[in-house]
């Protein structure tokens, strides 16, 4: 059938070449002569040829100006050139194959010469093609069979998240919560630069879904302790601050029989630093300034914030805004002082999180 019959464009400012060109091809290939660049550009704005055959010497647009238009283009790139020349010259030849001609044919045309040339062409662009398809294919395949983990790992994290939430039953949507907020800090930190050298390497794709481990090591503390109704005693906050220690344990334990990871390393940073003072005097390591992980620094704000505005048996919900008063006097104490600084710019936005999940 025609519509199969592959596409030649032959350009050429030359009537007899154009007929002669045509007479050899035509019975084989669906040939558009054309007497000129412009008229060439004309056609392929809706016609993509399968091949151009090219002519060097012309007026106003010569070859060579025609094909770095061509693949200036990505449109157009990827159509093969094969220019026609009656120069037999080296330096010609090489200045047309180093602008992305794919061969020279010599002009007056040799019918067999010119077949052999096209078809062997023409075959190595097809199988070029079934390539680049075949790669196209199998990274859709990979991102699909990638999102599919990705998206099953989540729902574990979730199921996980939720057993641990379920038993600090004083805590509901906490993790949900802490996760956005974080979200809200990083983008604001992205957008300002803040500590930029660090965050660079981080793929929020895993950091954010890791967070929703931050409390994992309360799922082994006694449920006299996490949902006892009265303030802890000293005694049993030590017990209650096992928990951090016990969730890192837990997720280097996953990273022993897990290649590395960087969801890993966030989630056990996260875990383990998130109850760290920037002053040094919180637990577990009595970590102080930079030396806590940066993920941690920016849970500790995420998680005292939620803390405060959630009800608790032992103390009423604060307001968002007394939420934000607590949060910038913690400035340099408890919290990293450059950190602070973002999260007063997004407080609002923390606040909003707080307004959708009262009615949710």
């Amino acid at each position: 059938m025609d519509s199969d019959r592959k596409i030649i464009l032959l350009v050429d400012d030359n009537a007899t070449n154009l007929t002669a060109g045509k007479n050899i091809l035509k019975d084989q290939y669906k040939v558009y002569p054309t007497p000129s660049a412009e008229i060439m550009f004309d056609l392929i704005e809706n016609i993509i040829p399968d091949l151009i055959l090219l002519d060097i010497e012309m007026p106003e647009m010569n070859g060579y100006e025609a094909i770095k238009k061509l693949k200036g283009n990505p449109k157009w790139r990827e159509i093969p050139v094969m220019f026609l020349t009656s120069k037999s010259d080296e330096g010609s030849e090489l200045e047309g194959l180093s602008l992305g001609a794919i061969d020279y044919v010599a002009k007056p045309f040799s019918a067999p010469l010119l077949f052999k040339r096209i078809e062997n062409h023409l075959l190595t662009e097809s199988q070029k093609k079934q390539l680049r398809d075949f790669n196209n294919n199998l990274e859709e395949l990979v991102r699909r069979k990638t999102m599919q983990v990705i998206n099953l790992q989540n729902a574990v994290l979730s199921t996980v998240a939720d057993l641990v939430e379920f038993r600090d039953d004083v805590t509901g949507g906490h993790i949900a919560r802490t996760q956005k907020y974080l979200e809200i800090l990083l983008n604001e930190m992205i957008a300002e630069g803040v500590y930029k050298d660090e965050i660079s390497d981080w793929d929020l794709d895993y950091l954010l879904p890791s967070a929703q481990l931050h409390d994992v090591g309360k799922i082994a503390i006694s449920d006299l302790i996490l949902n006892k109704p009265d303030k802890l005693t000293p005694e049993e906050f030590e017990i209650m601050k096992t928990h951090v220690i016990i969730g890192v344990r837990a997720i280097q334990k996953i990273e022993k029989n897990a290649d590395e990871h960087s969801f890993l390393k966030h989630a056990r940073l996260i875990a383990g630093g998130h109850h760290e003072k920037w002053d040094g005097t919180g637990y577990p390591a009595s970590l102080s300034g930079r030396d806590i992980p940066l993920e941690g620094r920016l849970m500790a704000i995420a998680d005292v914030y939620d803390a405060l505005i959630s009800k608790r048996p032992y103390k009423r919900p604060l307001s968002t805004a007394e939420a934000r008063d607590i949060i910038e006097t913690g400035c340099g104490v408890h919290f990293d002082p450059v950190l602070v600084d973002v999260f007063s710019k997004v407080a609002n936005q923390f606040a909003e999180i707080v307004r959708i999940s009262a009615y949710s």
